[in-house]
């Protein structure tokens, strides 16, 4: 069988070919022992000798398989194919072998190579500080460390002495042996650090340990105190000594990692909270997920109501839907993979939720039930932490059965303990509980209900057994260390009494200089270690604990030591990106990044080591540190191609290498073209945009570096893109365009005259995303200095963060034309003397960051006004708010005054009036006021001697300022004038005066009121009202007393204008005020008017009348005066004789005269007030003026016949008393057109012409009843009746005779009155053309009186209202008289005036219809009374 070849890197521990690394380790090792001893000792030349016999002792090479072929396989075809196809695997084997043979023997000789040397080293090694002998002192002493079980520790220290001191490390004082117990002890001396690594450590490592120098001078030795305290695990779970214990065995083929857990996380009571675990599983299997556990704290959480748990996509959940402070605590995932298992854990904070009550406390936690039984339940809980909250004074416990909501409290007066019996339970029912806390602000929020509970006797129900020891005393003084850029570690001892009921502890924290105390924890911690997450880097804090029991709170610790928020100290980490700068064939240039972190300390050295490729040894470059990340190997071989890697150092020793770099090929570099580009840094990373910045190459060529190409590639993509098209000369470049959150590489290729260089390496992957509360420079000017300064505040900063000043991204260092000064987090760059050269580009890197960096541009036009502003601060004036300026007051003074912005208490003043300076005194009175910022002085006595200029000049310490005023002229006159005007005002006012002269308001009712208001005036103090200098007494007296006076004008117009004088007076003197009211004034007056009348002006409304049609607007009240203007299709009508236009107090009208189909259309009203214009509108179309115009015709037919019907004129008494025998002649004059007929009756029957009784009727106008010889017979009611064929009317006369000798009636006599006539209706006739034909006398009958007639029936004063219209708006102005006879209806229109028959009986008729009663004869007024208007349009 064929011999089974094994890679070198894969043997076992028997081979004694070791690793690079483990051959690394073992060589530097011995020669690091062998070069800290003054002699060497025949022990460790039989170690070197020892590892070369073991590196020698090699087996023999194993020739491969297939290289064993006998000459009968070689001749088969398929064999050959078969070889042929592994061919590629079988020559990556080949090479393999060789170059494992190539390392064995190289070692093999350079074991013999390296004894050699060590032996040369020691003798020939110099050291240039031997000639000053000194005994070992330690630099970095040893420092004590607590770890918990299963942690490393590492315990370092730095030593220095000539000569070199040797290092023992010694336990409890015996020394440490590290073969004595493999892998638990790991000894490290390099650079002058020595260090001791304790692996895995156990209680049992808990000890002194020291580390002894001896030199021949002498011995030091530092010693520290290393405490393990028992915990299993490690990490975050490690720290605080929390670790979930496994809950079974669980076996698993798969292999799983954890990527991308969830961090420290945030919540608050009431919301929810995710924690989401990446998982990487193979094989991926979708039936088969991973076996996931969750922990919180040590206890394993299972799926229910408040925890929701899930595996699926490759992502591991963990869902609190509902969060109390009950879920704070340390949440572990532990997922079982093919190896065992692999666990993360991080800390859920959760605070308290806004209380129902301001100030009230939060709500209590961990609410359970204990000693369970059918008498009563023990409820207990935990208090929630009161930080600036009042002191808790007591709980309220509430119940509930089952699971329903119905909270039932179960005491009355709040319990203070933590601990409660609840009584009064029905055996075998469930309750649950909750709590609640009170003090003096309120009652918080309930807790989270208990598990559900049934009141049943329960032998083994646990019970709640507390001391009666009262609160717990408070926990020792807290200590804090630090422990990452953004947590503390925080531990101390626990309290002296009350440790029997602890519950946990409170953690309070607090920035130094603030009073204001935050919780660090809302769920009492069981431990007394914490870590204090959340805070703000480079801050400094303070820290204090509570301890918790059943009875509250105990009094807090004392407060920590500060401590700023820094990472703890650790080692820095590896440097990269090593490139090839220069080569000379002898000594190569190279160059590296430094460490993304420094591990909490400065880097104070670099360490850089080479090998050839052919070798496995790691050669020194530099036994001291240097500070340069650029080194220069000399004495290599040239056509050798080498390796080189890079360890950096700082205060805590030295750190990982870096990973070797690429094989460099020692060659001469002869290229007429540039080297490389080095040291490409990124800054200014933001979101569309980053610059990048790098250094010029080491080797340029056969010409100077002409400029720079910048490439850009997205990450892993290998195609680049030139951002540039020409070469630019600078070493920095602003790319923007970037897509925010994505990965980007670049790379810079270097120009000279003879063509491009050789590309730099590519960067590592930079996101485009700004580091979190990014913040740019701001530009200022110092208030005290006048400096002009460039300032950063940095949002994240390490105690070894350094701000890096550059101008156009080359640093400025020490510079005389700025300083930089830094403050906390905060650096500033002043200018000293700026001019035109410093302008440029600025920027700011903060070293040991993520990235914290920012640039501004200061320009020419930003740089002036910096420079004005400087020039202000540094040649500093008194700012005033307002110059010099004059006030005239109210005695005639005059006061001057200047306002600074801020004076202080030494401020000193001058005033100077025509050069001469003016003191405090008689006459002037000069002050200053500080709070306001004000200096005056005040004029007793302003003449025309004060005529001149006004400076005030005023000193302030180191600031000055001068203002002044010039009064020549007309600006003097006009302040004399002011001034003597207020000298007469004063006066004025000594006596009863006007406060505020007369002006005028308008009421409601578009009542003109003249108002005045009156001061200082008594009973005696009188009151007079002129109109043109005649006195005006108002109805209602005025009453000084009331301080104001009013004078009414009601229905204002033109006439009312006028000057109107007030004057009041006593023996004081007198005052008067006057008003015009004429021009503007009146206008003004009539503009309030039409205000209050427009805005209570109706709707249009339609009036017909015998006229016309006619539009009426109502209002408060109407004046011709008033801006009124009626408009017809948006065209202005003007008054005439078609269309008219008036109106009264009560509105305004328009009457179209004898209307046509010309006058249709919309019609408007317009009243201008001078601001507004408020305008009513009618639409007289359609319907509406068909019915309009139908109604006007009737009413003009109605009043034809009116005045043409017969009537009588007059001359006829009402009563008449007469002696017998005497003759009565009742003569009347008639009127008609035609003629009227007329009928004389006695007591209702027709009198007829005869001897005795005569009637005549001559020329148509007279008509006369004759009695000749009157008898008492003759007594009676006499009627005439009067008619056309238009209507007519009857009057009624009673006439009395009395004998001789009989008394004449008292009650007759004297009676003048005459009869009133009542207006007869006319017959049912068309209009027509007025008749001249009179009627005959002789067709006049006289019939003989029947008896005595009766009084006549006084006439109504009144006319009978009109029917509404059936048209909305029309009016009709005529009445409907009284009728014996009803009206019938007419169709259409309701009239006023009847269109039946008359009931007027012909003269024929042997029995006359009665008289009704007459209203007017004549229907003259246009303007019907109020009363007969329709009620169809609406009143405003």
């Amino acid at each position: 069988m064929a011999s089974k070849v094994i890679p070198w890197y894969k043997r076992n521990r028997g081979s004694q070919v070791k690793s690079d690394l483990a051959y690394q380790y073992s060589t530097k090792r011995v020669v690091s022992e062998q070069t800290t001893q003054s002699k060497s000792s025949s022990k460790s030349t039989r170690q070197v000798q020892a590892a070369a016999t073991e590196a020698m002792a090699e087996p023999e090479y194993t020739i491969p398989v297939f290289r064993q072929r006998t000459s009968e396989e070689t001749g088969e075809t398929e064999e050959y194919q078969r070889v042929s196809t592994k061919l590629e695997k079988g020559l990556a084997a080949i090479q393999e072998e060789l170059q494992r043979m190539r390392i064995s023997t190289k070692a093999q000789v350079d074991s013999l190579a390296i004894e050699k040397e060590v032996k040369e080293k020691m003798y020939r090694k110099v050291d240039l500080l031997e000639e000053i002998p000194r005994m070992p002192d330690f630099i970095v002493a040893l420092r004590p460390h607590t770890v918990w079980e299963k942690m490393p520790v590492k315990l370092f220290c730095t030593v220095l002495g000539t000569p070199m001191p040797v290092v023992k490390w010694y336990k409890g004082g015996v020394p440490v042996d590290p073969l004595s117990a493999p892998g638990k002890y790991k000894i490290e001396s390099k650079y002058g650090v020595h260090s001791l690594i304790i692996s895995r450590c156990v209680v049992s490592d808990t000890a002194d340990y020291s580390a002894v120098a001896t030199n021949t001078h002498g011995t030091a030795t530092s010693a520290a105190t290393v405490t393990v305290r028992r915990a299993s695990g490690g990490g975050w779970s490690s720290q605080i000594g929390i670790v979930p214990r496994l809950s079974g065995s669980h076996f698993s083929k798969l292999e799983v990692s954890l990527v991308h857990c969830f961090p420290v996380t945030f919540g608050v009571e009431g919301e929810s909270a995710s924690l989401l675990c990446s998982l990487v599983v193979v094989p991926d299997l979708p039936n088969l997920p991973p076996a996931i556990e969750w922990y919180r704290d040590d206890k394993l959480l299972q799926p229910g109501p408040l925890v929701d748990m899930s595996v699926g996509g490759s992502v591991a959940r963990l869902v609190l839907p509902h969060l109390a402070k009950d879920d704070e605590g340390l949440y572990t995932i532990r997922v079982f993979t093919k190896d065992g298992t692999s666990e993360h854990c991080a800390y859920l904070f959760v605070s308290d939720a806004t209380p129902p009550v301001a100030g009230a406390p939060g709500a209590p936690m961990s609410v359970k039930a204990y000693d369970i039984n059918s008498e009563y339940i023990l409820v207990a809980w935990k208090p929630p932490n009161t930080v600036n909250e009042a002191a808790i004074t007591g709980y309220f416990v509430d119940r509930c059965e089952g699971v329903s909501d119905s909270w039932v409290q179960c005491n009355d007066a709040p319990v203070k303990v933590c601990k409660y019996p609840v009584h009064s339970l029905k055996p075998g029912h469930s309750y649950r509980f909750r709590v609640r806390a009170v003090n003096s602000a309120g009652v918080s929020r309930a807790s989270r209900p208990s598990h559900v509970v049934t009141a049943l006797d329960a032998a083994e129900s646990a019970k709640l057994e507390g001391s009666h020891e009262g609160v717990a005393s408070a926990p020792g003084q807290p200590v804090a260390t630090r422990n990452t850029k953004s947590s503390v570690f925080v531990q101390w001892e626990a309290p002296r009494h009350g440790q029997q009921d602890l519950m946990g502890y409170y953690i309070d924290g607090r920035v130094v200089g603030s009073k204001d105390w935050f919780a660090c924890n809302h769920k009492p911690f069981k431990l007394n270690r914490f870590v204090v997450h959340g805070l703000t880097p480079g801050e400094t804090y303070v820290f204090r604990v509570q301890a918790v029991n059943v009875f509250g709170l105990s009094e807090e610790s004392q407060e920590s030591g500060p401590i700023a928020v820094e990472p703890a100290l650790a080692t820095p980490s590896s440097p990269y990106g090593i490139s090839l700068l220069n080569c000379d064939g002898s000594s190569m240039t190279v160059s590296w990044s430094s460490p993304k972190r420094c591990g909490g300390s400065k880097i104070i050295a670099y360490y850089v080591d080479r090998r050839d490729v052919d070798s496995l040894v790691w050669k020194e470059v530099n036994v001291n540190g240097i500070m340069d990340r650029v080194c220069t190997v000399d004495n290599l071989t040239e056509g050798t191609f080498y390796e080189f890697k890079v360890q950096a150092a700082n205060l805590a020793g030295v750190g990982l290498p870096s990973a070797p770099s690429l094989a460099m090929k020692c060659e001469a570099w002869t290229m007429e073209q540039p080297g490389p580009a080095y040291d490409l840094t990124f800054s200014e990373v933001r979101s569309h945009s980053l610059v990048l910045v790098w250094k010029a190459p080491v080797y340029t060529g056969a010409s100077a570096v002409s400029g720079y190409f910048v490439d850009m590639a997205k990450k892993g993509s290998c195609e680049f893109v030139a951002l540039n098209e020409s070469s630019i000369s600078q070493r920095y470049m602003q790319v923007s365009g970037l897509e925010e959150g994505e990965w980007y590489v670049f790379r810079v290729r270097t120009v000279n005259a003879h063509g491009i260089g050789r590309a730099s390496l590519v960067t590592e992957a930079v996101c485009a995303r700004p580091p979190p509360g990014t913040k740019e420079i701001l530009t200022g000017v110092d208030e005290e200095t006048g400096d002009i300064f460039l300032s950063l505040e940095a949002s994240d900063i390490s105690q070894t963060s350094a701000f890096v000043w550059s101008k156009n991204y080359k640093p400025i260092g020490d510079c005389p034309r700025v300083t930089v000064t830094t403050k906390g987090r905060t650096s500033r760059l002043s200018f000293m003397n700026p001019d035109k050269d410093d302008l440029g580009r600025y920027s700011v890197l903060v070293t040991d960051t993520d990235g914290v960096s920012a640039s501004h541009t200061l320009t020419e036009d930003a740089l002036n006004s910096m420079l004005e502003l400087s020039h202000a601060i540094r040649n500093p004036i008194v700012p005033l708010k307002h110059g010099l300026n004059y006030e005239v007051l109210e005695k005639g003074h005059v006061r001057f005054w200047v306002q600074a912005i801020k004076l202080s208490p030494a401020v000193t003043y001058r005033f100077i009036v025509n050069d001469k300076e003016l003191t405090s005194g008689e006459g002037h009175k000069i002050n200053h006021d500080v709070s306001t910022g004000v200096i005056q002085m005040i004029v007793d006595n302003f003449t025309r001697d004060s005529e001149g200029t006004y400076t005030m000049q005023i000193h302030d310490g180191k600031a000055k300022a001068q203002s002044s005023l010039v009064l020549v002229g007309d600006v003097f006159l006009a302040v004399l004038k002011e001034a003597e005007f207020q000298r007469r005002e004063y006066v004025r006012k000594q006596g009863a005066h006007f406060s505020e002269y007369l002006t005028f308001t308008v009421n409601e009712d578009c009542t003109v009121m003249l108002t005045c208001k009156v001061a200082n005036v008594k009973k005696e103090t009188t009151f007079h009202w002129y109109k043109e200098d005649e006195e005006m007494v108002p109805e209602t007296p005025p009453n000084v007393m009331t301080g104001a006076c009013a004078l009414p004008i009601p229905l204002f117009s033109r006439k009312d204008q006028a000057v109107y004088k007030a004057v009041i007076g006593d023996e004081r003197g007198k005052d008067t005020s006057t008003y015009d009211i004429s021009g503007q004034v009146f206008d003004d007056i009539i503009n309030a008017i039409a205000r209050i009348a427009g805005d209570s002006a109706s709707e249009l409304v339609l009036q017909c009348t015998p006229e016309g049609i006619r539009l009426q607007c109502y209002m408060n009240y109407y004046t011709e005066e008033m801006k009124t203007v009626w408009k017809h299709k948006e065209s202005k009508i003007a008054s005439s004789e078609k269309m008219r236009i008036g109106g009264t107090a009560e509105m305004a009208w328009m009457q179209i005269c004898d209307p046509s189909d010309k006058e249709k259309g919309l019609y408007t009203i317009e009243i201008s007030d001078g601001v507004k214009t408020h305008a009513r509108t009618f639409d007289l179309s359609g319907q509406a003026y068909t019915d309009a115009y139908e109604e006007y015709l009737r009413l003009k037919a109605a009043a034809f016949a009116e005045k043409n019907r017969g009537r009588v004129l007059g001359g006829l008494p009402d009563v008449v008393t007469i002696m017998e025998d005497k003759s009565l002649s009742l003569t009347c004059t008639v009127w008609g057109e035609p003629t009227p007929e007329v009928t004389w009756f006695k007591n209702e029957q027709e009198v007829a012409s005869n001897e005795h009784t005569r009637i005549t009727f001559d020329g148509g106008k007279f008509s006369s009843l004759v009695i000749n010889q009157v008898t008492p017979e003759d007594s009676g009611k006499y009627s005439i009746n009067v008619r056309n064929k238009y209507g007519g009317e009857f009057v009624e006369i009673t006439v009395s005779v009395y004998r001789h000798g009989e008394q004449i009636p008292e009650s007759k006599l004297g009676q003048t009155k005459m009869a009133t006539p009542a207006v007869i209706p006319p017959s049912k006739t068309p209009t027509p053309a007025p008749s001249k034909t009179q009627t005959p006398a002789l067709s006049m009958k006289s019939p003989t009186p029947a008896s005595t007639p009766k009084s006549p029936t006084p006439a109504p004063k009144s006319p009978t209202p009109a029917p509404k219209s059936p048209t909305p708006g029309l009016k009709s102005p005529t009445p409907a008289p009284k009728s014996p006879t009803p009206t019938p209806k007419s169709p259409g229109f309701k009239s006023p005036t009847p269109f039946g028959k008359s009931p007027t009986p012909t003269p024929k008729s042997s029995t006359p219809t009665p008289t009704p009663k007459s209203p007017t004869p004549s229907v003259k007024s246009p303007t019907p009374p109020r009363f007969m208007k329709s009620p169809t349009p609406p009143r405003k």
